[in-house]
This record gives structure tokens, sequence and C-alpha cells, in this order.
């Protein structure tokens, strides 16, 4: 294919199809690099791949890497998680978000681009997939109504903390009143007065066939919701108040069970920041 055939090929692309601003879609993926790995991970995913890997990508728009130190990772719960084993695994989590409508586009283009980084060797191996799946937008509820940020502003804003949590309701035909739940009680009373500005709620989708094999298939397509809860403080300062009570008062609720309730803090992009903290 000539430069020029390529150059005409995109302009027709930009031509159709939604491009809004709207996160219809999400990547979330919490890796734990291997033991002894962790400077060597951690700069090619900062220096290459969360570049070449995604951001570089069409309809990705916006994307944020946080990490879990060892005592945000002795907070998580519960203890035992159908998501992380052990329940602190998982040291790295990146988010991004993908616009309304276009995640085939981005799917086609995302398996082969990763194919091609094998191939050019720029995969780094020594890690762990403890939680990886792309996922489709179900609501956001806002502290403040229309004040502040928006959802697509969210992994721009300087947030200094992010809670995953992930709940799983019993059957996929319980998973629409867990979400009710979740949408009109649970989250708006929790976020009052709260350090949480806004919590992101999104369902997994499964991943295609031709997926790399080191990362595992999306378990609890049918039953799983992924909760981002962006906080505008230290996860350290608000858990026993905000937190540590979720996994109860999700069970009480008789519409599903929590599998994993994970801080975080925004890792500092070019950094080797908070490396040494993770054992």
């Amino acid at each position: 294919m000539s430069e020029e055939t390529r150059s005409e090929t995109y302009a027709e692309l930009a031509a159709v199809g939604p491009y809004g601003v709207h996160p219809g879609h999400a990547l979330i993926t919490m890796v734990e690099p291997h033991p002894g790995h962790e400077y060597a991970y951690n700069r090619w995913y900062e220096d290459d791949h969360y570049y070449a890997g995604a951001m570089a990508m069409p309809w990705m728009y916006a994307g944020r890497r946080w990490v879990a130190t060892r005592d945000l990772q002795l907070l998580r719960a519960p203890e035992k998680s159908a998501i992380a084993q052990p329940v602190t695994a998982g040291c790295y989590l990146s988010t991004y978000w993908i616009t309304d409508g276009r995640y085939d586009d981005h799917m086609r283009w995302t398996v082969a681009i990763n194919k091609r980084l094998n191939r050019d060797a720029r995969v780094y191996r020594d890690r762990t997939h403890v939680f990886t799946a792309f996922q489709d937008h179900e609501t956001t509820v806002y502290r403040d109504g229309a004040a502040g940020p928006r959802d697509f502003h969210a992994l721009d804003h300087p947030y200094a903390g992010l809670v995953l949590q992930v709940v799983d309701a019993d059957t996929p035909e319980q998973r629409p009143a867990l979400l009710d739940w979740l949408r009109t009680r649970l989250l708006p009373r929790r976020l009052a007065g709260s350090p949480t500005a806004m919590v992101t709620v999104f369902r997994p989708t499964p991943l295609p066939g031709d997926r790399m094999t080191y990362v595992k298939q999306v378990e609890g397509v049918g039953t799983r919701l992924t909760l981002l809860w962006f906080l505008q403080s230290d996860p350290r300062d608000c858990w026993d108040a905000h937190f540590a009570d979720l996994e109860t008062a999700v069970g009480e609720s008789g519409l599903g069970r929590l599998e994993l309730l994970a801080p975080f803090i925004p890792t500092v992009p070019g950094t080797d920041a908070y490396v040494a903290d993770l054992r």
C-alpha cells in the first residue's frame, strides 16, 4: 500500500462513525510484575507500552496509571477474592476511556498492534494479568450534580486516589437490580459529604478469541459490575470512614457480593516513584 493510499484511508475513516466525548467503553487492567522485575516493568510500561500499546491507538482518548503500595494493598477486601489471589496481587492499575460506539474499531486495532508488539519483542513477559477487561459503561454517579468535572474528564483531572470495586450478582438476571440499587441508593448515599467526586460503573465484555495468550478470558461477563471511585483525597485518609464497611453493605443488600475493593494512588509519569514501596 502506497503512502498516498494510507493517507486517503485515514481521511475516510475520520469522516464516518461516532466521535463524541462520552466514555462508552473502558479498558481496566490490574497487573502484578513478578518479584524482582518491578523497576523494569514500570519503565517498560511508562516509557513504551502506555503509549505504543494504548494511547497511540484510535478511539482510546484518555488514560491514567495508578499504583498500590504495600500499605494500600493491605487495606483490600475481601480476604478471599474471586479476582485477586492473594487479594494483595495486582499493584498497578491502568484505566483508559474509549469513545462510545468505537469498541469494535478499537478492538481490531489493538489485537493487530499487540501481535506486532509481540513480534517486535516489545512486550514485557515477567508480569501477571490479575484483572484485565474491556468494559461497557453503565452509569456515572456524581456527588455534586452538574458541578465539577464530568466522567470524560476523570482520567485527566488530578484526582488524589482511586478505588477499584468489583461486585457480582448471583445470576445474570439479578444484575440489573444490583445496578439499580448501586445507582439510586448506595452510591448517592455514600458520595454525599464524602471525598469521592464521582463513581463510574461498567460491565465487562468478553475478550476476542484472538487475544494474546497471556491475558486470560474475562470471567463474570453476565454477572459482574466494575466501579471506579475517583477520590479528592488519599484513600488512606478516608478508608475507615467511607470504604471499610462496603463489603457488609453489598452483602446485606441481598443483591450481590463484593469480590474486590482495592485503593490506589496515581503514579508519577516518567518516574519510579513508589516502586520501592510495593513489597
